[in-house]
């Protein structure tokens, strides 16, 4: 995928887990992608707009900083919690190692490839992501309401932001 990597607009971002199976269906699992994002934002500086973890998904709504790259962004993130889940799963010995493995013998936690990746120039599609992401684990029968899922940036986006990855309300 062709990334165009413009900083004065947000991006939209959806990657998935290895084979879209449901890698991040725990808790501990999903607060440990909490914990890399926001070590990947404090090392990289980047607004961020909103986000949500599914099982086997996540989408971040963000925009880099005028030098920064989306690229190194993600790649942090995604190699951050890869190295950490994979690593405790081979001294564990999970039986899931056997699915993450590709032709050539390497293990992934996610998928390969840049994933989904929107630029948003107005308003209104600024707006739409937002409620867009917020949804998705309802969309997906995981709660009756946005801010009944803990890994996402809707209780934030609502004013409850004690234990929360601050976000940035607005395009700046």
């Amino acid at each position: 995928m062709k990334r165009i990597n413009d900083p004065n607009h947000a991006r939209f971002i959806t990657f998935s887990t290895y084979n879209r199976l449901n890698l991040l269906s725990t808790d501990a699992l999903r607060n440990a992608f909490v914990d890399q994002l926001v070590r990947t934002r404090e090392r990289h500086k980047f607004s961020l707009y909103a986000w949500v973890l599914m099982p086997n998904h996540a989408h971040l709504f963000l925009r880099e900083p005028i030098d920064g790259d989306i690229t190194a962004i993600l790649k942090t993130l995604k190699l951050g919690l890869a190295k950490r889940v994979l690593n405790r799963w081979i001294k564990l010995d999970a039986p899931i190692l056997e699915r993450l493995v590709d032709a050539q013998g390497t293990r992934h936690l996610w998928q390969r490839g840049g994933g989904y990746d929107r630029n948003i120039y107005t308003e209104t599609e600024f707006n739409e992501k937002i409620g867009y992401i917020h949804m998705n684990p309802v969309r997906a029968g995981l709660v009756k309401t946005p801010l009944d899922w803990a890994w996402s940036s809707a209780r934030w986006l609502n004013g409850e932001h004690e234990g929360q990855i601050k976000c940035d309300a607005r395009l700046q």
